[in-house]
């Protein structure tokens, strides 16, 4: 058995979950959410827990088993309590604006540049440089973080760019002075 497969899902009372034939349903207050299930995975809901299990051994099955109980915690977690990640917009005169479902980045291009926010993110910005994303779907949020922070990515000689709040730029040294005395 699976180590994380075999342990059950707790669901808040806030949560409604159901399964039907090839697909799990989760409903929250911060949302909906659903995923599809791979054939020879099924899943029990009882009690306000929800079990995942598989019909055989095979390789394919155990390594689909642990994966689709973490995506199912990950959706109950979404609609319940949401994700959040946070990025840093670094640079003179590099800043962020909300203009409705997209997010207007002015980092160091001769244009400004407008990211379009999928429609279960939202954005918010403090301070013009602190990036705040929030999602139900934890993966969605971290793909639209990254896409974000590609747009102009950290540099590590002066550390401009668009970084997660939490992540260390290695900085390089620049160029050192050519000795003028021989």
């Amino acid at each position: 058995m699976s180590r994380l497969g075999k342990l059950a899902v707790n669901l808040p009372a806030s949560v409604k979950v159901a399964v039907t034939a090839g697909a799990v349903k989760v409903e929250g207050p911060k949302g909906k959410l659903s995923l599809d299930l791979p054939p020879g995975i099924g899943v029990n809901v009882e009690a306000g827990k929800l079990q995942v299990t598989r019909s055989s051994d095979l390789a394919e099955q155990r390594a689909k088993h642990g994966l689709l109980r973490t995506l199912i915690f990950n959706s109950v977690k979404g609609v319940s309590e949401g994700f959040e990640r946070k990025l840093e917009i670094k640079g003179v005169g590099f800043r962020a604006a909300v203009k409705g479902q997209t997010l207007s980045l002015t980092v160091g291009y001769s244009h400004q540049v407008d990211f379009p926010l999928p429609a279960n993110v939202t954005a918010k910005v403090e301070a013009n440089t602190n990036v705040i994303l929030q999602s139900a779907d934890k993966g969605l949020l971290g793909d639209t973080a990254a896409k974000i922070r590609a747009v102009r990515p950290p540099e590590p000689y002066q550390g401009k760019g668009i970084r997660y709040a939490d992540e260390q730029i290695k900085r390089k040294a620049g160029k050192s002075a050519a000795s003028g005395a021989k």
